[in-house]
């Protein structure tokens, strides 16, 4: 351990510096070699990830040093996610439990639920909701918290990340989340929901194959959908009209297959949202539209085998 170091702050540099010169993945809710460091120098010493900046220059423990020290190894040598080493990810503002039993969580619709939605809802009311692969639950429990009159079915196919997130509805207390194990919809016989929110796997076999040694601890059954990633996506636009209400609205999020969904499906007039970054590959589209052009999609989807 180099002698210099001696504050959080120099702790958090010189991680990020072993971590850029170890040529790291960022791709866990943290985009940067200086926000994991920061992330994990604040776990070791059981601080709040928003510690105010003077206290920046507190000298460590040498216990507390190698307790740094020993994260730092392990993200480096081992290449495992910080929120794995930390167990904590932060989505939508709230603290989430996660571990390797489904992925980080990470999806930008975590802005679309701070906004409730709209402008995409347009005023109309929300009785239910669904969160479709809900993986550790981040999207619908988040839901549950900033609306608290929703009534919302989280679902996933993976016991797993279903004990995932329950731990997470006990922990956000989210008393108005019912947690459901379901392929899809085929454990949703006659449940109708005003809004069916979706972060589905949707990458390629070629991506999912060339994923950065990171990826590896997330468990491939939320990653990998096909040759084109839509093998998921294509079944539930096929199957979401008949779990929607007459005027509901399906959100889902494709990542990069945005460009073969809309080669695929060129009538549908799928709603791409402008988040405060940018594009980032997730739709806004009605039911109705969805019915209009069930015929095609449907042929597509029972093509894939779903």
């Amino acid at each position: 351990m180099p002698a210099e170091l001696r504050t959080i702050v120099d702790f958090i540099r010189y991680g990020a510096s072993r971590f850029n010169a170890a040529g790291l993945s960022f791709g866990h809710s943290m985009d940067n070699a200086l926000d994991e460091a920061t992330q994990l120098v604040l776990h070791a010493l059981h601080l709040p990830h928003d510690l105010p900046p003077a206290y920046g220059q507190a000298a460590l423990t040498g216990e507390e040093k190698q307790e740094v020290m020993a994260l730092f190894a392990r993200r480096i040598n081992e290449r495992i996610p910080a929120c794995y080493l930390t167990g904590e990810a932060w989505f939508a503002g709230l603290s989430f439990k996660s571990d390797p039993r489904a992925l980080v969580p990470r999806s930008p619709i975590a802005e679309l639920i701070e906004a409730g939605f709209e402008p995409w809802l347009g005023g109309r009311e929300v009785r239910r909701a669904l969160d479709l692969c809900t993986g550790s639950g981040c999207i619908g429990i988040a839901m549950a918290h900033y609306h608290p009159h929703w009534q919302v079915d989280a679902v996933d196919i993976s016991d797993d990340a279903l004990a995932l997130a329950a731990e997470n509805v006990e922990r956000l207390h989210a008393d108005n989340v019912r947690l459901l194990k379901s392929d899809l919809f085929s454990g949703l016989r006659g449940e109708v929901y005003d809004l069916i929110v979706s972060n589905p796997p949707y990458v390629t076999h070629e991506q999912t194959d060339a994923l950065p040694p990171e990826y590896r601890h997330e468990p491939e059954l939320g990653l990998r959908a096909g040759e084109d990633g839509l093998d998921l996506v294509l079944a539930i636009l096929r199957d979401a009209p008949a779990h929607l209400s007459e005027h509901g609205l399906l959100v889902c999020e494709v990542g990069e297959s945005e460009r073969a969904l809309a080669m695929l499906l060129p009538g549908i007039p799928f709603a791409w949202v402008e988040f405060k970054v940018g594009q980032m590959g997730v739709f806004v589209v009605e039911r109705a539209d969805l019915l209009a052009h069930h015929d095609r999609i449907r042929v597509l989807a029972d093509a894939r085998g779903r």
